[in-house]
């Protein structure tokens, strides 16, 4: 294997795993330690991992909010729509929910029209107006205030005042990344970190929905912490490293 082969798979296991170990490395790529360790450190140079004692972790990314949120509703749709089938389960009819502007929240939506389920939707994501036909046993309540593209939804002051008029029993809130360093949960534009916190603040249970990929990821705006949520919706129990870290804060992983 050609050099630049195994910096690829090396990258491609840390993106993967978020971490990986020299002794493991050499053993699979049958080389010794210390070209190992060299690989690394040309890795490192060139900002793609950091370099630990015996290995090396994954570079958390910084993403900020440049795709349309229908691009998003396109990308990965198999994981979204296991995320989606978790966070169905957990709604029993009568239920009032809150989802917030997110793609996952619009493949629960189907499934929750799909199924006529009776229960009051409160929602601020704009697109689920088209999802609800005349027959429908689904009460909606849509949130007004600013529109964003990017995010999907209405979000800010006027979006902010409206939620909190209501409550909800369970709600359902999509983020841009997870720091287990601290816990943070962030999102990618300033004005709806202010309306998932408005959210958040109307609701008795609180579930955060979220692919695996979002713990190697930082948003560029914290709005909570894991340990304000009951529970995190993914698509597969995640690796060692992170099931530890994870359980730090006292949240399930469903």
């Amino acid at each position: 294997m050609f050099t630049e082969e195994r910096h690829k798979h090396i990258l491609d296991l840390l993106e993967r795993d978020g971490k990986v170990l020299v002794k493991d490395l050499s053993t699979l790529f049958e080389v010794s330690e210390s070209m190992i360790r060299k690989d690394l450190k040309v890795l490192e140079k060139s900002n793609l991992l950091q370099r630990t004692y015996g290995g090396a972790i994954n570079l958390k990314r910084t993403i900020v909010n440049g795709e349309s949120f229908f691009k998003r509703v396109e990308k990965d749709i198999d994981i979204k729509e296991v995320i989606a089938r978790k966070a169905y389960e957990l709604i029993q009819e009568d239920d009032t929910i809150f989802l917030d502007a997110s793609s996952i929240s619009y493949f629960l939506t189907k499934l929750i029209t799909e199924n006529n389920i009776r229960l009051t939707l409160i929602t601020n994501m704009v697109e689920i107006s088209s999802m609800i036909n005349l027959e429908s046993k689904v009460k909606v309540i849509f949130i007004g205030g600013d529109y964003y593209p990017l995010v999907g939804g209405n979000v800010g002051s006027h979006a902010n005042e409206q939620i909190k008029l209501y409550r909800c029993n369970k709600a359902f809130i999509g983020c841009s990344g997870i720091d287990l360093r601290d816990g943070n949960i962030s999102t990618g534009e300033s004005e709806d970190a202010g309306t998932k916190k408005a959210i958040m603040s109307i609701s008795k249970e609180l579930f955060l929905i979220a692919p695996n990929e979002r713990f190697n990821i930082d948003g560029v705006y914290n709005f909570s912490n894991l340990s304000d949520f009951h529970g995190i919706i993914t698509e597969n129990e995640p690796n060692d490293t992170i099931l530890t870290l994870v359980n730090q804060y006292d949240v399930r992983l469903i």
